[in-house]
């Protein structure tokens, strides 16, 4: 069982880099589960029906969430009737969408969890105490069970890794956009990654272009933050898991830089 889970998709180049990169990578692992971040995938805010189906075209198999999910307005029409995509669980009761899925693919089934942490970010319902309540209805149903922890603090991330090792196949971080060098498998079996990085511009500041960034660093004054143009880079991880035991047996991150191709 094999997993390639692609960070968060930003703009019309993040867009390009996924339709350009995800070919080669069903090439080197054509019989994985594909699951993208696409909390960013429209103009870096949120996301359209017409973008979730385009990558579902390209192949991928399901798309997490995070704090930009409801950015969009498009998506309150279409989201409880879309099965193959969820936003944070720890969203307030009474949101539309779901925290968690079961993805099903080449004779698989994955169960995906989607949390959003609160350091730094808006003061939602404990992630900690949502992903035990989740695990308690999945328990003894999915042996597959991978969670995109959507938080800034790398601290509460390594925390929610440390939480759930053992417990589900394994843990990747997702939101600040930079890919982080730590991956892991824990002590009880679960892989593990603070970051997976961004699939979107190279050259920007966490894919917004630099003039607005900077400016606002210096001035502090409002500033609308449009999404860079340029090459891409493209972040992912991929993680094998054991079938037996459903726990992971290695975990690799992925960078393609535009025109180079890296996998550690």
């Amino acid at each position: 069982m094999r997993i390639v889970f692609i960070g968060d998709i930003v703009g019309a180049v993040g867009r390009k880099a996924l339709k350009e990169s995800l070919p080669k990578l069903k090439k080197l692992y054509p019989n994985a589960i594909y699951i993208a971040n696409g909390e960013n995938a429209a103009a870096g805010r949120g996301i359209t029906a017409a973008l979730a189906k385009e990558f579902y075209d390209q192949g991928v198999h399901g798309l997490t969430m995070g704090n930009h999910t409801w950015d969009n307005k498009d998506i309150f029409e279409w989201i409880d009737d879309e099965p193959r995509i969820v936003r944070p669980a720890n969203f307030p009761q009474g949101n539309p969408g779901k925290g968690h899925m079961v993805v099903k693919a080449h004779g698989q089934e994955l169960a995906v969890i989607n949390l959003q942490g609160r350091t730094f970010l808006p003061a939602i319902d404990d992630p900690f105490r949502k992903v035990d309540d989740i695990l308690e209805q999945l328990k003894n149903k999915y042996k597959f069970i991978m969670v995109d922890f959507h938080a800034e603090a790398t601290s509460e991330k390594i925390a929610m890794g440390w939480h759930l090792d053992g417990r589900v196949s394994f843990v990747v971080g997702t939101h600040t956009h930079v890919q982080t060098n730590d991956d892991r498998i824990l002590p009880n079996g679960t892989a593990y990654l603070t970051d997976v990085g961004m699939t979107g511009p190279r050259d920007g500041v966490l894919g917004m272009e630099r003039a607005g960034v900077l400016q606002k660093f210096k001035t502090q004054l409002p500033v609308r933050f449009v999404v860079d143009e340029g090459k891409y880079h493209f972040h992912a991880v991929t993680v094998e898991l054991d079938a037996q035991t459903g726990k992971a047996k290695s975990i690799a991150k992925i960078r393609y830089i535009e025109d180079e191709f890296v996998m550690e």
